[in-house]
């Protein structure tokens, strides 16, 4: 019965529902200020890093791990936010090699992928905050980007069909999906700028709304080969239709950090 028409209608309603609430929030979050910004970014990253820690952990992570993951986080927002995207790196590195050293010695050397949780969101909250510093219209540009890229891959794989694009991984993804994501993110990208009101950037835009939905795309994968890995449809249940909190951003995490060294090394301004 999970498979039937009638409960896939049921799951799409749900995306649809949980999309047209939570979107318009977090594009709200992103205007009203920097710091309103940061605590949503901040509530990501620790919501994220929990559900990363249930998944490679394969059981509910023990408090400490939690609380510790979550504080650096929160640090490393503090420190992006008070002095910068540079600030914001060293701190993650260092809260990344501290909390890998005590899950070792008190979980019993489980590895090297609890610890990845922190970089993995943590460069995200660098990147957006970093971003948004500049002003809101980068970041608003990056998250049409992204989802754009979404719902291009979502209807043209549905719509189009064809060979899949890596059915070991994720066996609903065809290539049709991907063509049509970039396409739809590029549309999107330069509709965005010119609405910001800088025409001239649309030949940037273009190309580089179709790269950020690729890399996307390899993101949305690499998370599938994760979970994949460790044995689970979903990363969590906290959105409803979407699973987690890693499922609705696993495009983002991939996205972010690649754009916000871009704009970094070409000094651009959205302003």
């Amino acid at each position: 019965m999970a498979n039937s028409p009638q409960a896939k209608r049921s799951n799409l309603s749900l995306r649809i529902l949980s999309s047209l609430v939570l979107g318009p929030l977090i594009l709200a979050a992103v205007y009203v200020g920097q710091w309103e910004f940061a605590v949503i970014v901040a509530l990501l990253g620790v919501l994220g890093v929990d559900e990363w820690l249930r998944l490679v952990l394969r059981r509910p992570p023990p408090g400490w791990a939690r609380l510790c993951a979550g504080v650096g986080i929160v640090a490393v927002t503090i420190a992006t936010g008070c002095a910068g995207a540079v600030a914001g790196l060293i701190v993650l590195a260092a809260a990344t090699a501290a909390f890998d050293i005590a899950v070792n010695l008190r979980l019993g050397t489980p590895g090297r992928m609890p610890a990845l949780g922190l970089p993995y969101l943590g460069l995200t909250v660098v990147a957006l905050l970093h971003l948004r510093q500049d002003g809101w219209q980068p970041v608003i540009w990056l998250l049409l980007v992204v989802w754009a890229t979404d719902i291009g891959g979502y209807i043209f794989g549905r719509w189009i069909g064809g060979p899949r694009l890596a059915p070991r991984l994720s066996p609903k993804k065809t290539w049709a999906g991907l063509i049509g994501g970039a396409g739809l993110a590029a549309v999107a990208g330069a509709a965005a700028i010119a609405v910001l009101h800088r025409a001239g950037a649309t030949i940037l835009a273009v190309p580089g709304a179709a790269l950020l939905a690729l890399v996307a795309q390899a993101g949305d994968l690499a998370e599938s080969a994760i979970k994949r890995r460790y044995g689970v449809k979903d990363s969590g249940d906290l959105i409803p239709g979407h699973g987690g909190v890693l499922d609705r951003i696993d495009g983002l995490l991939a996205a972010a950090p690649l754009f916000a060294l871009f704009t970094a090394l070409l000094d651009m301004s959205f302003r």
